[in-house]
């Protein structure tokens, strides 16, 4: 049997993209899988973008991710798009099929549940608090909110924006929502089960800083939660963890969207553990 040398090209699209990690540890499950498949960091500015997404379909390839600032952009080129990336508004992967039509994912949430899960927690029947309205926050209340939440608050300085997403969620979905200003020294209310940093603050350069918050109401029955993955231990998780609560890093949710995108590409179960590992190497404990 003539011997293949061509490989299945994925990889990511964005501007700035040179601090982005995912290829990573889809390299490491690629190869730990024994798959003649390479992830790409691309830099891809709006100007090139149109040029970019007929590259996909040019170049073969099995799909993409997408990051800032196409997440939105990209949603006019696809020919599909699943539940949660259309009632998020936002993809943040492409599949192409088999026929060359382009599916359009958002795996962001669904990695936050995952990590969820692989702590012991789950967001059906919960009381659930997100600090934050933007990107990251809409994915996880959509997919917190189609897992069977039962309440979302969403939090924010920009009041306006917190009721927009707890809007969505009502309009869109069947779990309760409402929002709440974020002044300082917010207290987190009393029934509160799952705590969600969906915030950039604490993220590499702002490591010394911890979202606004009075701590001492956080309790041992919460799960607290950050979206930060570098570093992983957050001061926002190291408050959390002295006062008794379960804590879900960034990392958790990085690696299990990342394996989703795996099983998107290639078919296959992705060997977290390894995906893990390499998250571990580069950024610290998972």
């Amino acid at each position: 049997m003539e011997k293949n040398y061509r490989a299945e090209l994925t990889g990511v699209f964005g501007d700035p993209v040179e601090g982005n990690p995912t290829g990573v540890m889809e390299e490491a499950a690629y190869e730990a899988m024994g798959l003649n498949y390479r992830y790409i960091t691309m830099k891809v500015t709006p100007e090139g973008f149109p040029d970019a997404m007929k590259a996909i379909r040019a170049l073969h390839m099995k799909g993409v991710n997408l990051t800032m600032p196409h997440k939105i952009a990209v949603i006019p080129y696809l020919d599909e798009l699943s539940e949660a990336a259309s009632i998020i508004g936002a993809v943040n992967a492409v599949v192409v099929r088999e026929d060359g039509s382009l599916f359009g994912e958002n795996t962001d949430g669904k990695g936050f549940v995952e990590a969820l899960l692989r702590y012991g927690s789950h967001p059906e029947g919960k009381n659930i608090m997100i600090l934050g309205a933007g990107g990251a926050a809409r994915a996880i209340a959509v997919e917190c909110a189609l897992a069977g939440a039962a309440k979302i608050t969403v939090v924010n300085r920009t009041v306006s924006k917190a009721r927009e997403l707890a809007d969505l969620i009502l309009a869109k979905t069947n779990a309760e929502a409402g929002s709440l200003a974020w002044t300082p020294g917010l207290e987190i209310p009393d029934g509160t089960d799952i705590l969600i940093n969906a915030t950039c603050i604490g993220l590499g350069n702002d490591r010394a800083n911890k979202p606004d918050i009075r701590y001492e109401t956080i309790t041992p029955n919460m799960t607290v939660s950050d979206v930060v993955f570098n570093p992983s231990d957050t001061l926002f998780l190291q408050e959390a963890s002295r006062r008794g609560a379960q804590t879900v890093n960034g990392l958790g949710m990085l690696a299990c969207q990342g394996a989703r995108n795996f099983t998107l590409w290639t078919g296959a179960e992705a060997p977290l553990d390894i995906m893990i590992k390499k998250l571990r190497e580069e950024f610290g404990e998972v």
